[in-house]
Formats: C-alpha cells, sequence, structure tokens
C-alpha cells in the first residue's frame, strides 16, 4: 500500500468497515505500528486455556499473535487459542487470542464492548498451572487455572 492508499481508521470503539470488527487504536508490535482490531463479538461458548500442568512458550505480555502461534501448534491442546484462531469476519481470517496487554488495552479504551460480568482470556501464560485473565467490570489482571471455561474475543491488526 502506497502513501496514497493509506487507510483512514474511525474513531477509537467504532466499528471499522470491512476491517473485521471494533477500532482499538494503534499498538507497537515487532513489526512495527499496527492498527488493532477487536471482534464485535465473543466467540460462542466458553473455553478452556488448555495444557493444564504444562508450561508452554506463549510467555508475551504485548503479543497474542505470538502467543496464539505456540497455542495453536500444540496439537489441539488449547481451547480458547483455537477458538480466537479460527474466528473470521469481513473476510479476515487473521484473528488471535490477545495478550494480558492487548486485553488491558481494550479494557482501557473499549470497555462498553466487553461483557463486564465475566472473565477473557488472554493468550499469556502465567504458570504451568494458570494464565492471565482479564476481567472489565474492575479491570483485574490475574493469573486463574487453565481449566477453567471463560469467554474469548478474538483480534488481529495490520501495519498502519
Amino acid at each position: 500500500m502506497n502513501a496514497e492508499q493509506k487507510l483512514t481508521p474511525p474513531a477509537i470503539g467504532e466499528i471499522w468497515p470491512v476491517q473485521g470488527g471494533i477500532y482499538g487504536g494503534i499498538r507497537q508490535y515487532p513489526e512495527g505500528l499496527c492498527h488493532i482490531i477487536f471482534a464485535v463479538e465473543d466467540v460462542p461458548g466458553r473455553h478452556a486455556y488448555g495444557d493444564y500442568g504444562v508450561k508452554v512458550e506463549a510467555v508475551s505480555r504485548t503479543d497474542g499473535r505470538a502467543n496464539t502461534e505456540v497455542l495453536v501448534g500444540r496439537e489441539g491442546k488449547h481451547p480458547a487459542a483455537i477458538a480466537a484462531a479460527g474466528y473470521t469476519a469481513d473476510g479476515h481470517a487473521d484473528f488471535y487470542l490477545p495478550s494480558i496487554g492487548e486485553l488491558h488495552h481494550a479494557w482501557q479504551f473499549l470497555p462498553e464492548s466487553f461483557a463486564i460480568d465475566w472473565y477473557y482470556w488472554s493468550s499469556s501464560q502465567f504458570s504451568a498451572y494458570s494464565a492471565y485473565f482479564m476481567h472489565f467490570e474492575g479491570g483485574w489482571l490475574y493469573g486463574l487455572g487453565k481449566g477453567v471455561e471463560r469467554l474469548v474475543r478474538p483480534v488481529r491488526r495490520f501495519l498502519q
């Protein structure tokens, strides 16, 4: 995409037509500054993080895409990551389970877009027995047992 074709995003918190969801703003990632898009809705059902008792390399607190690649590569052992990675919207199939940093970003800028009475899994592992979650009512971030079923909200990103 050249300079004349630059996309003009909507205001943070608004749906970005044809981009797959709600615009969350710009964040720094390994590949550069990216627009972040949160799915409009949760993946149906509740999902466990998975792989209880196993320490995996999904430890980034900022890069959910990298974490999700690790989790999905564990051959069906991470239902929340699999559910997020399988999500599609507006023709985009590059969604992933957000890191705890990405969920915290959503809590800061898009809290009204999430269920306040439930917990959301992040892709960031806390320990062999727990992973980080976000509770949108009070903004709590903490580790929770990987076998517990919680909500999943997919996210995607692309270079600005």
